[in-house]
């Protein structure tokens, strides 16, 4: 049973517990000795780790992805927590609890499924209801669906966080094709559902959120257009021109090449869900950032990500004094 998490490891601990292994390099210093340099994870986050001796009998050991029992004390590097291993070895997947490893939403993913079938139920375009329908009817993208990641590190880094990022924009698109006149609601909401749909090929979570060999050599964009693909084969009657318009969402819903786009968006529901996209994924990474900082501060640290510090309120002693 998993004991020490890494959100409460501190330099001067003394491990022995069970890590998810997220990444391996065996490397080289200046005397020609190698070293292995290592990711270990948890669901309450990452930490490095060194291996200095028995080097290649360590890396031979365990492969990125593995779950893996580590002993070895903890120091401090550039100011954060670095283990340094004596000793690592491969786990079978049921010698382990699961939950222990990746991190979960905490909201019900079914309650929240339920909730998407219901807006698609609502569509009054009798294809793209046909084609919601053959989705949710296959019961394996159902069930992957619920469990996927939204993303490895950015936003919805978490189990279920493909679903309730869906579910966000699909509710965010249906407010907003009521404000503007001319919008395609039904496709509009189409396109918030499906657009990262290739993230459930993308992602490999078994052990750690990480880049699938598929994902890493195809990309959620192109995934995604082959699953859509493969249905509308499924399906006769399909406009072939509302079809496009509905693969070109999924194609430049990143807004930009520079940002993975293949193509900019070229309708007003590809460009409206860009920035759905962006609005989602950017409060829930910031509302994430702010609650892992001190909550007595006025300002959160400086966010690599997205290049500046935020600004989080007075404390409650500071509220107190006025």
């Amino acid at each position: 049973m998993k004991k020490a998490f890494v959100e409460t490891i501190v330099p001067g601990d003394t491990i022995e517990d069970e890590f998810a292994l997220v990444e391996k390099t065996l490397l080289q210093k200046r005397n020609g000795n190698q070293y292995l340099n290592v990711v270990l994870a948890d669901r309450t986050g990452q930490i490095k780790g060194v291996v200095w001796d028995n080097v290649r009998g360590i890396a031979a050991a365990a492969a990125a992805g593995d779950f893996v029992k580590v002993s070895g004390s903890v120091s401090e590097y550039r100011g954060t927590p670095q283990m340094v291993i004596k000793t690592m070895a491969a786990l079978a997947p049921g010698a382990v609890n699961p939950e222990d490893f990746l991190p979960a939403t905490d909201m019900d993913v079914d309650q929240l499924y339920a909730r998407l079938v219901k807006i698609t139920q609502t569509f009054s375009t009798p294809w793209l209801k046909r084609l919601f329908e053959a989705f949710w009817q296959d019961a394996q993208f159902v069930a992957c669906f619920k469990k996927a990641p939204a993303a490895k590190r950015m936003h919805h880094a978490y189990l279920g966080g493909l679903m309730v990022h869906c579910l966000s924009m699909a509710v965010l698109a249906d407010k907003i094709a009521s404000h503007y006149n001319g919008l395609d609601r039904d496709l509009l909401i189409a396109g918030a559902i499906l657009h990262d749909i290739g993230k459930l090929r993308e992602f490999d979570f078994t052990a750690a959120i990480d880049y699938s060999d598929e994902g890493r050599l195809l990309s959620h964009i192109v995934i995604g257009l082959e699953m859509l693909d493969a249905k509308l084969r499924e399906m006769a009657d399909v406009p072939r021109e509302h079809a496009t318009l509905l693969k070109h969402m999924i194609v430049s819903h990143h807004g930009e090449p520079a940002f993975g786009a293949p193509e900019p968006p070229k309708t007003i529901e590809a460009l409206v869900l860009h920035y759905i996209d962006d609005l989602d994924s950017k409060i829930n990474a910031v509302r994430e950032f702010m609650a892992k900082e001190d909550p007595s501060q006025a300002w959160t640290s400086y966010h690599r990500l997205l290049g500046r510090h935020f600004y989080m309120g007075y404390g409650k002693d500071d509220v107190a004094k006025v």
